[in-house]
């Protein structure tokens, strides 16, 4: 996967995530450029979810330590992110 897919990723779960009523999404982006769009501590504290869609591990991972992770591939996140945006909602519900 390379730098392009990163941010097909990152439109496609926007996209979705605005589709499904979601007024905001912030999105941080790791590549060969490094992080873009850094989460502050507190945009990922006050997360109602955290996905990561990655292909490798994430830089500067425990920042999520304390927090539910919802992780997927690259390709799940630019083929179904109308599902996977589903998929989570389904799964807060569920509770």
């Amino acid at each position: 996967m390379g730098l392009a897919h990163t941010f097909m990723a990152a439109q496609a779960l926007e996209d979705a995530a605005k589709a499904a009523g979601y007024d905001q999404i912030k999105i941080e982006t790791q590549g060969a450029d490094g992080i873009e769009n850094r989460l502050t501590a507190q945009d990922i504290a006050e997360a109602d979810i955290i996905i990561h869609s990655v292909a490798i591990t994430p830089e500067d991972n425990e920042r999520f330590e304390n927090r539910d992770v919802y992780e997927i591939t690259l390709q799940d996140a630019i083929k179904n992110a109308d599902g996977i945006i589903k998929e989570i909602e389904e799964m807060i519900q569920a509770g």
